[in-house]
């Protein structure tokens, strides 16, 4: 690690909290594939390929229940289209960067890495100057990296932050591939799932719209638990947003 980049070294230090609830998560998804009847390589794939471990658990589980392949793949895009707001909130940051480098920055938008990387951009932008000197002090850039990126590393940082959740999922898929249904039951590995999601969730309830559409959108999940096709799930996102749209322009008025 002492090779690496400063700013790639403080975004794998940001992201090691959240690596800890990041590693049942991948296990469940791993023992969850192969209970679904998929094989060890279609499993392991969907986790490099797809990498979205909601999305993934959805899918898997509409897949053994043999839904029809068009709702299997509805409901794995409607679950991610908080991607498209990610990537809005964050793209001012990446600007300046070429399409080829923010594809693959792309590519490791998860909400771990946006939860971080967000916080740490939006912290930085009262006082560039003085962030600046505070990054240089912690080892996170230096004075030579920030006279050709202006913007302090902010990709690296970020791909320090979506690299450490990538390989830790991957690495916690395979290993719940290989160990299959061995896994007990009594360990209850699935209720690190909403774990990890709350630890997201809750240092981002700053104000009444937020907290508004966040008690909002978990009452009307925990009432759709029951809807089929996991139907609650988006329909709970939508109420969500709605609700704190309204309060905001509530408080606004």
């Amino acid at each position: 690690m002492a090779r690496l980049p400063p700013p790639v070294r403080a975004g794998v230090r940001a992201s090691l909290p959240l690596l800890v609830g990041i590693v049942p998560f991948g296990l469940v998804a791993g023992v969850a594939a192969v209970d679904a009847g998929l094989s060890p390589v279609a499993a392991l794939g969907m986790s490099v390929v797809v990498f979205a471990g909601a999305a993934q658990l959805a899918i898997i589980d509409l897949l053994r229940s043999d839904t029809p392949l068009f709702v299997v793949v509805l409901t794995g895009v409607v679950i991610n289209l908080r991607m498209l707001m990610y990537s809005a909130s964050i793209a001012p940051y990446f600007q300046r960067y070429r399409s080829r480098w923010k594809a693959v920055l792309a590519y490791f938008l998860t909400d771990q890495a946006y939860a971080v990387a967000i916080a740490r951009y939006t912290a930085d932008e009262p006082d560039d100057e003085a962030a600046g000197h505070d990054r240089e002090r912690d080892g996170s850039t230096t004075p030579e990296a920030d006279a050709d990126d202006p913007a302090g590393g902010r990709d690296w940082f970020y791909l320090g932050v979506g690299a450490s959740v990538w390989v830790v999922w991957v690495v916690a898929t395979a290993v719940g591939v290989g160990l299959g249904r061995g896994v007990p039951d009594a360990w209850g590995l699935d209720f690190a799932v909403p774990l990890v999601f709350l630890a997201l969730l809750v240092p981002r309830l700053e104000d009444r719209p937020t907290t508004a559409a966040g008690l909002a959108a978990g009452v009307v999940a925990l009432a759709g638990t029951g809807l089929p096709y996991q139907l609650g799930l988006p329909v709970a996102a939508i109420v969500g947003v709605g609700v704190g749209l309204a309060v905001e322009r509530g408080a606004g008025q």
